[in-house]
């Protein structure tokens, strides 16, 4: 048996009963935590490989790879595990972020202005679930995603990424 090093890339396993790694996350527990948390099919992922390099860091790859240990990467970060409350990353919600039913707020032009620069602010008014949620602007009629946030004790955390934040003007 080869012993993998830390940061190898390896597929999830189908379902926690095929479970090696003891904390690794499986495909089933990934596609349910989408659909529990934010309403999104297991459908819209059909197609679609998950691989975790480190410890906890999954990874969605459209197709499928057959060794993709020796790479550094395969398609695109999404999803943070092996911690108390799993993270959808940005580009996961950025990608697939309008499949969401649940567990998303749309926020009007000052709003996501604050947003997308990175900065927290009040929100009490929002009656939905605390925790990560699916920040959207509506732009040309079309609701799209903006980002995660984190909602916690009346407070709408953004958690953008330094490097993505933006300086948006205020459209009405």
């Amino acid at each position: 048996m080869r012993l993998k090093r830390q940061l190898e890339l390896d597929r999830l396993p189908e379902t926690p009963a095929d479970r090696e790694v003891e904390g690794r996350a499986s495909r089933a527990e990934v596609l349910d935590w989408w659909a529990e948390r934010f309403g999104i099919g297991r459908e819209v992922f059909e197609g679609y490989s998950f691989w975790e390099k480190g410890a906890g860091k999954v990874w969605i790859f459209n197709g499928e790879a057959t060794d993709p240990s020796e790479v550094e990467a395969v398609g695109m970060t999404f999803l943070r595990t092996r911690q108390e409350h799993w993270k959808p990353t940005g580009r996961a919600v950025s990608r697939f972020g309008a499949h969401a039913t649940k567990n998303v707020i749309e926020l009007g032009p000052e709003r996501a202005a604050t947003f997308a620069a990175g900065e927290d602010q009040d929100l009490p008014e929002w009656d939905g679930d605390w925790g990560y949620l699916i920040a959207t602007h509506e732009v040309a009629g079309e609701s799209v995603p903006i980002g995660v946030g984190l909602y916690l004790y009346d407070e709408l955390r953004s958690v953008v990424p330094k490097g993505s934040r933006a300086d948006l003007p205020v459209v009405e």
